[in-house]
């Protein structure tokens, strides 16, 4: 069947490099080269140093391999596999799903975590996030309700994108235990972990505590590294990773020898990466409370518990996809609607990474009183 639109990077394809602000950007501010190599250890330069451009173990290196098995408390090198993060959900959907298999996908989410399960033939119930006066929350009956005798796969997003939810971790345990009760597989994208507005909130990923999940990350959000292109996938089961590993035959076969050398130095340096990019996101978390207070009859504001995303609302009488048309015309600021999620009501992203992020605030400030 013909695949269906990816209707964000659409979007993003038309508008991202011709908008002179984003207001919208998903990741953090990305690191340069220089400054990324500038905290390579001298063994890690030795191997930037004296790097040979030639093809790569398919897997992916052996010590980016270690390095991201460090990141986790049960997996190790062995069951983790590299690849590009896009092409991780593709492969990762084709070795655990089959036409007619029935699959239960957190939402709103990024499109191919539904998408490509479509493309199967296999049918998707969206499990939905819902709205409230204190934030976003789940309602796990409804994923009870969901279920059918096809359900093979549950597909979460914690932190998710582009709501900032994580839920708390009895409520995590509850839906590995609701899992692991009907014997289905979890893929779990974790792309937002280790963004955690408070670190005691941090969730233990799915590829730790449930044999049958699948956990996708990578260096493009939490790391401030998206030119990368390395993400991977983590798994107890070696034998889904394996099943991975021969469709990846099929895509790339293998890695950017370059980008991997470069994820090598990023993982070693996790800490001082990570912290700098959540000092980013909490800055600008206190910077948007003050702006969307101050337009609280424009928006309505909830603060991200994790990741580097908000999903506010637009209160106005235009539906959002206008107001975001008017943004990026009369201000230059591309601003991504809720419809891009498939989600209903007036929703739209925001994006709490970049360090021009009270600039960018500006001109929407602008915007506003233009239209009073």
């Amino acid at each position: 069947m013909p695949v269906t639109p990816f209707r964000l990077e659409r979007y993003f394809a038309k508008h991202e490099f011709s908008a002179r602000y984003l207001l919208s950007a998903s990741d953090c501010e990305s690191l340069g080269m220089a400054e990324l190599l500038q905290m390579a250890a001298p063994a890690s330069r030795a191997l930037w140093d004296s790097l040979n451009l030639a093809y790569t173990e398919s897997p992916g290196h052996p010590l980016l391999r270690a390095e991201v098995a460090k990141l986790y408390e049960r997996i190790a090198p062995d069951q983790v596999l590299i690849a590009v993060p896009e092409e991780a959900i593709y492969i990762a959907m084709r070795s655990l799903l089959s036409p007619g298999d029935h699959v239960v996908v957190l939402s709103p989410a990024y499109q191919s975590l539904a998408e490509i399960a479509r493309f199967m033939d296999c049918s998707v119930t969206p499990w939905m996030l819902e709205p409230t006066a204190a934030g976003w929350k789940l309602d796990l009956g409804q994923l009870e309700q969901s279920l059918t005798a096809q359900t093979r796969l549950l597909v979460l997003n914690f932190p998710n994108n582009p709501t900032g939810y994580l839920p708390a971790r009895a409520e995590f345990d509850a839906i590995i235990s609701f899992a692991r009760k009907h014997q289905l597989a979890i893929f779990a994208d974790e792309m937002y972990r280790l963004l955690e507005s408070d670190g005691a909130l941090q969730l233990p990923s799915v590829a730790d505590v449930y044999e049958r999940g699948i956990a996708l990350s990578g260096l493009s959000k939490s790391f401030a590294l998206p030119g990368l292109r390395i993400g991977w996938l983590a798994s107890q089961d070696r034998q889904l990773i394996e099943r991975c590993l021969e469709f990846k035959d099929y895509t790339t076969i293998c890695n950017s020898a370059p980008a991997e050398i470069l994820g090598i130095i990023a993982l070693q340096n996790t800490v001082q990466i990570v912290q700098r990019n959540r000092e980013i996101i909490r800055a600008n978390i206190a910077i948007a409370e003050q702006f969307f207070n101050k337009h609280r009859n424009r928006v309505s504001w909830v603060s991200p518990k994790a990741g580097s995303v908000a999903f506010p609302r637009w209160l106005g009488t235009q539906p959002v996809e206008q107001f975001c048309q008017s943004v990026l015309e009369e201000q230059a600021t591309l601003i991504v609607p809720g419809n891009m999620f498939d989600f209903p009501g007036n929703y739209f992203r925001v994006g709490l990474g970049r360090k021009n992020f009270g600039e960018v605030l500006e001109h929407l400030d602008e915007y506003f009183a233009a239209h009073k």
